[in-house]
């Protein structure tokens, strides 16, 4: 089987050029540590705003509607740049670690689509507006009856804790590897330093 002279050539010039699809490139590494601000941002607010009097509070509620809303964006964006040709890395590791690293990266993302998901329809069900810093988007379907609209609330609770504890594996993982194999699955993710 021939290989393609023009596929050739740009995989010499993009290796001679230092990108050999081993590191994420900026705007991937970007989108991942805004998604990891919006996720600890998320949990921080939904986990302190019961500690305020309104309206700090109600202002509170309001950033964690809008930061969702936003964090809802960043992974549509994410999932549609890691699909597109030429931004994808090859793995880090092999076998079973690449395997498992894979299922946590497609479960934190499902969760996260979830959460979002969640998000919208404990507002609506409660026949509540949902929020994106003071634009209203009005419920589009009747209320929920109250156990339903409080069974959403738990789901959507659990779900963000348990992508804060999926997120601290994967965190602990990326450390382990960087500090204890020392291997590059974490600098893959790191911004790139400047040499000045």
């Amino acid at each position: 089987m021939k290989s393609d002279p023009a596929s050739n050539i740009g995989n010499i010039t993009r290796v001679a050029a230092g990108d050999d699809r081993t590191v994420y490139d900026n705007f991937a590494v970007f989108l991942h540590w805004l998604t990891v601000l919006l996720v600890l941002s998320q949990f921080a607010l939904a986990l302190t705003w019961e500690w305020f009097a309104r309206p700090t509070r109600h202002l509170m509620i309001v950033a964690h509607m809008s930061f969702g809303i936003i964090l809802a964006a960043v992974i549509v964006v994410r999932l549609v740049w890691r699909l597109l040709p030429g931004h994808q890395v090859a793995p880090a590791v092999s076998g079973w670690v690449e395997m498992a690293s894979k299922a946590v990266h497609y479960l934190l993302y499902a969760m996260l689509a979830a959460e979002a998901v969640l998000g919208f329809m404990l507002r609506w069900s409660g026949d509540e507006s949902m929020s994106f810093f003071g634009l209203l988007i009005a419920p589009p379907f009747a209320p929920f009856s109250k156990p339903a609209h409080h069974l959403v609330g738990e789901l959507h609770e659990l779900n963000g804790w348990a992508i804060i504890i999926l997120a601290a594996g994967h965190a602990a993982a990326a450390l382990y590897h960087h500090y204890v194999l020392r291997d590059r699955v974490l600098s893959r993710m790191l911004p790139p330093l400047r040499e000045g």
